[in-house]
């Protein structure tokens, strides 16, 4: 039996006529981009999550980085993110002029540690991200005291979470706001990249609708100077489809999830930390081992694909040489990013190819 890290067959077939539907709809429409199936989209979204406004854009790092400039956030400025996550979230800081500042998260949750924020922030501080990683919302409770404490902008990175749901709020709607990803494995995922900002401000969602267009609202009058970063008909039609089925979706990846949690026996495998299997929509479910590289082999040898999330702490990535850390500067993200191992979990997986996952991980010795 062979495993992949994800297969997006099951999902697509079940819904190949409604997407042929819209494609040839935009195809005979002849308008591409920022038409009516964006406007739809954005509608559908914001109402999903529960929030007033939702702006549609090129992709999940131009949506923080188009927060972050709504906010007028950039030179001079510094905004804290955690120090185990994707680098898109540090790039979108970078991209505005403003530092990177990180703290370090949770061994457990895998989020920010939100003891570690205060004694980070200065008066140079403007914002915190808080990262909802591999489908789990960030202690948004205690982060909105700390940003209030301290008005600071609360800004929601939301690319892994879409759906879940913390404290009858659902993420994208719980900070100021929110950037989400439609890359193509997220949990909504278009057939291409794209992205979105979710927010309740109306004088934020006007400015970005501006700058995400060359900083224009009206024709060839730019308020602002703008990006390119518009979400287009295409991709906006095929994700009204899939945001018909994504509670659907986040409901069978939770029990997959919980039958790995249940299932894998293996005193060499730490299994992520929830109080239940209910607290994340399971983007990613992420084991850790002090074996990870035999694991992963041994894993790679049995025919289950597996990857790491991510393999090289932000502090660390030659992109970011210029902030003079070293390398056991951020000791939590460098053990995580040495023990983290990644399972295949996607809507369609079988119960066979699940079982077999779990009796091949229970398996495991030495290798």
């Amino acid at each position: 039996m062979k495993i992949p890290f994800v297969d997006f067959r099951p999902m697509h077939n079940e819904i190949k006529e409604e997407m042929s539907k819209i494609f040839n709809s935009v195809y005979n429409n002849n308008w591409f981009i920022l038409g009516e199936n964006v406007e739809k989209f954005e509608q559908e979204f914001a109402n999903y999550c529960g929030a007033k406004y939702a702006i549609g854009c090129g992709n999940g790092l131009d949506a923080l980085y188009l927060i972050l400039r709504g906010y007028d956030i950039g030179e001079g400025d510094e905004v804290i993110i955690p120090s185990n996550t994707f680098i898109a979230t540090a790039l979108a800081v970078s991209y505005t002029g403003a530092k990177v500042v990180l703290v370090e998260p949770d061994i457990n949750t895998y989020n920010i540690d939100i003891s570690k924020i205060e004694k980070s922030i200065t008066n140079k501080t403007k914002a915190i991200i808080a990262v909802h990683l591999y489908g789990k919302v960030a202690d948004m409770e205690e982060l909105k005291y700390i940003s209030d404490k301290y008005k600071l902008k609360l800004i929601e990175d939301s690319a892994q979470a879409h759906g879940c749901i913390y404290k009858n709020k659902i993420s994208g709607s719980i900070g100021d706001a929110a950037g989400f990803s439609f890359y193509p494995g997220k949990n909504l995922g278009a057939l291409g990249d794209g992205g979105a900002v979710v927010t309740n401000d109306k004088i934020l969602a006007i400015k970005i609708k501006a700058i995400r267009n060359y900083g224009s609202l009206k024709k060839y009058h730019h308020d602002y100077k703008g990006v390119n970063s518009r979400l287009d008909e295409l991709q906006a039609g095929f994700l009204s489809v899939k945001l018909k089925y994504l509670d659907k979706y986040n409901l069978e990846r939770q029990k997959i999830a919980k039958y790995y949690l249940d299932n894998i026996k293996n005193e060499k495998i730490m299994l992520p930390k929830v109080e239940d299997v209910k607290d994340s929509v399971w983007h990613l479910f992420v084991i850790r081992s002090y074996q990870r590289d035999n694991l992963q082999r041994y894993l790679s040898d049995n025919n289950i694909e597996t990857i790491i999330h991510y393999p090289i702490p932000i502090h660390i990535q030659h992109a970011y040489k210029d902030l003079g850390y070293q390398e056991n500067d951020y000791p939590i993200a460098k053990e995580l990013s040495n023990t983290i191992l990644t399972l295949p979990l996607w809507y369609g997986i079988s119960e066979k190819e699940v079982k077999y996952v779990v009796d091949t991980i229970n398996r495991f010795r030495e290798y």
